[in-house]
């Protein structure tokens, strides 16, 4: 996410920073890398625009030239100008007064909106919420079956009816009759792809809004499409005026250009961005953790959001305990490893430690999901004898584990000396008097 934006707009300000004092004209040279950058970053050229002279505004009008640390003086103004341009209105998604609260998903062909539907299915259920998907998709060859095959993976119900003796407008309208019966809190109604230069098509949509009255529409945006997608976007807000824009496949797009670019083209709040396929890849917009990870200061919030949401209460308490008698051992050096896998791919997690997402991307030795699977594999084919006594692990152990998990005994060797390292770490927190503080973060 935000990959080459964020190494040269970090290496842009880290040259800067390193000098003790700045010009003017240090300034203007910054600035005028950074407005390329954004350029190439496939930023809306006005919002480049505008963002750096904001920018050179600021730095100029202030004390930053006489400052002690212009260089970091002009990085919080930055920040504070990123942090600007991803804003609009209420980036929360607040339900309506009266339920269920009907949510409409509407966007352009291929952009994601029936996976996205039963993502947001699950984030609301995750907040205590009920919900019903409603496949009012009725052009899209499988859309339906599609949204009942999601539907049961995450056991949320779906309202569909037979293409050949409905429309759009119906099933929207009874999915939402039908969840003021059921008692849902939400429901989500998964329209059809169209693009907007299709009257007839954005007619209907303009009709299924008026009939059900959606108290949140939402624009799903395909971030690989970039600029177009997002003029698209503007284009769908002066017909059925939305309530904000969901980003997919963030993952996807290095750039970021469209993420950096949407608010302000449209004047329409983000309020989620999907991270990756999997049904919880779908994280709460908040721009000014999205600004601090461009400039590479990491997301801590996030991350331990992220912890508090896959790590049992009850491993915490176990863990505690080891620690405090430095008993870890291979079955929880796999536990953690599992954790971390379940709170997303190791580059996204790497992304919110400040300092650490372009660290990560140069030691791919170390900071490789791949890696972690060989870990998996390595330890799962040992004993639970050998897990629990590494240091017995010789020469034949090595050769059995290494044929039972295809890797190599240098590869075993390997995990094991990294085990060894993280042991004296674990050693050093049981000494400490609140060794739990180590665990705060995975709460």
């Amino acid at each position: 996410m935000f990959d080459t934006l964020s190494e040269k707009l970090t290496g842009i300000f880290n040259s800067l920073s390193s000098r003790g004092r700045i010009t003017e004209k240090d300034i203007d040279e910054a600035l005028s890398q950074v407005r390329r950058s954004l350029l190439e970053a496939d930023v809306n050229f006005r919002v480049a625009r505008d963002f750096v002279a904001a920018i050179k505004e600021k730095a100029l009008n202030s004390d930053v030239l006489t400052s002690l640390t212009p260089g970091q003086q002009v990085i919080k103004i930055v920040h504070e100008e990123l942090t600007g341009i991803l804003t609009s209105g209420d980036h929360n998604l607040t339900p309506s007064s009266q339920l269920p609260s009907v949510l409409m998903l509407v966007g352009l062909q291929g952009a994601g909106k029936t996976t996205t539907a039963a993502k947001l299915a699950l984030h609301m259920r995750k907040q205590g919420h009920s919900c019903l998907l409603v496949a009012a998709d009725l052009k899209r060859p499988a859309a339906i079956e599609q949204l009942h095959s999601l539907g049961r993976q995450l056991d949320v119900p779906v309202y569909s009816e037979d293409p050949a003796n409905s429309t759009p407008l119906k099933v929207a309208l009874a999915g939402v009759k039908q969840a003021a019966q059921n008692g849902n809190t939400w429901v989500i109604v998964d329209t059809g792809g169209r693009i907007q230069i299709d009257d007839e098509l954005m007619q209907e949509l303009t009709d299924i809004r008026d009939a059900i009255n959606p108290h949140q529409t939402l624009f799903v945006l395909d971030a690989m499409t970039g600029q177009e997608a997002v003029n698209a976007a503007k284009e769908f807000h002066d017909r059925v005026q939305l309530s904000g824009l969901i980003m997919t496949k963030l993952d996807g797009d290095a750039r970021g250009g469209a993420a950096l670019s949407a608010t302000q083209v449209t004047g329409v709040p983000i309020k989620f961005v999907g991270v990756s396929e999997r049904p919880d890849g779908l994280e709460a917009f908040h721009p000014d953790r999205v600004a601090s990870r461009i400039l590479g200061m990491g997301d801590v919030l996030s991350l331990i959001e992220k912890a508090q949401q896959t790590v049992d209460e009850d491993q915490v308490k176990v863990m505690e305990k080891k620690l405090r008698q430095a008993t870890f051992d291979l079955d929880d050096f796999l536990q953690q490893i599992q954790n971390v896998k379940k709170m997303g791919s190791l580059s996204q997690i790497m992304d919110m430690l400040p300092g650490m997402g372009q660290m990560g991307k140069k030691m791919p030795g170390n900071f490789d999901d791949s890696q972690m699977k060989k870990i998996e594999a390595i330890i799962q084919s040992m004993t639970s004898y050998e897990r629990h006594h590494p240091e017995l692990i010789n020469g034949s152990r090595r050769r059995r584990i290494a044929m039972g998990s295809g890797t190599t005994a240098q590869d075993i060797n390997l995990l094991l000396n990294q085990f060894k390292q993280t042991q004296k770490i674990m050693r050093r927190f049981a000494k400490t008097k609140n060794p739990r503080a180590l665990m705060n973060m995975f709460k």
